[in-house]
């Protein structure tokens, strides 16, 4: 039995152990917890190559863009054409998610396939992919409500984001049977990957250049005539005398 001194150093030296506060053990990991309950811990995955691309590229592309898309808004604004600046039109997207897609209303510089690089940043179309198709169209396999209408189309086209261009805008031009379209588009849906892309990519960026340089020595030529070969002191007439002779 403990005196009151005695009783009177144990308050005054320390307080009387606690209960354990893991009276039933430790407690579990959180993994376990969540296992337990049905909660699925959803781990990080890196997104893919082709999402990359579109991040990098694009955002490089709409910061070197962005003095001239807005030097052709102000253009655009001054002439205040009729709807405004910008058209929209609704398309359908990744599993026929349907968007409203807002493009300068100009084809000149290809603005208005710029005007559309905040949806690549954003995520509603990627730089390289099938047309973006509006969705009463029939080819873009939904009903103009935005659902599912035929499942063979949702397999090639509503699985990958519609894109800027694409190897049926590339190709198409050639006129030749085989460069359907919807075959090219088909066509792409099966052998995407990045080296397509950037093919696609390349090729985009290619013929404009040599269309335009094509253009460019056309009109050069357009500007010589017979005349300017000829020596000082040539004469049309003498010319007319000389056949006539013969």
């Amino acid at each position: 039995m403990q005196t009151q001194g005695q009783r009177g150093n144990t308050r005054r030296y320390g307080p009387p152990p606690a209960r354990s506060a893991w009276r039933y053990g430790p407690p579990p990991a959180l993994s376990a917890v969540r296992a337990r309950v049905g909660v699925r811990v959803r781990q990080w995955e890196p997104p893919p190559a082709k999402r990359v691309l579109d991040l990098t590229l694009g955002s490089a592309l709409l910061t070197l863009a962005t003095p001239l898309l807005a030097a052709g808004a102000v253009a655009l604004a001054a002439r205040r054409p009729p709807g405004g600046v910008l058209t929209r039109s609704p398309r359908v997207g990744l599993d026929g998610h349907v968007f409203v897609l807002r493009s300068l209303r100009t084809r000149r510089l290809r603005l208005d396939l710029l005007s559309r690089l905040p949806y690549v940043v954003r995520g509603d179309l990627s730089l390289v992919g099938p047309e973006p198709l509006a969705p009463d169209d029939p080819r873009s396999g939904t009903d103009p409500a935005g659902t599912s209408a035929s499942p063979g189309a949702r397999h090639w086209r509503q699985e990958l984001k519609p894109g800027l261009t694409g190897l049926a805008q590339i190709r198409s031009r050639s006129g030749m049977p085989w460069d359907e379209p919807a075959l090219l588009d088909q066509h792409y849906a099966e052998h995407h990957g990045v080296r397509l892309d950037l093919a696609i990519l390349a090729s985009a960026v290619h013929t404009p250049l040599r269309e335009a340089t094509r253009g460019l020595a056309r009109r050069g030529k357009a500007r010589l005539s017979d005349t300017d070969h000829r020596l000082s002191g040539y004469s049309t007439a003498e010319e007319v005398g000389s056949v006539g002779t013969d």
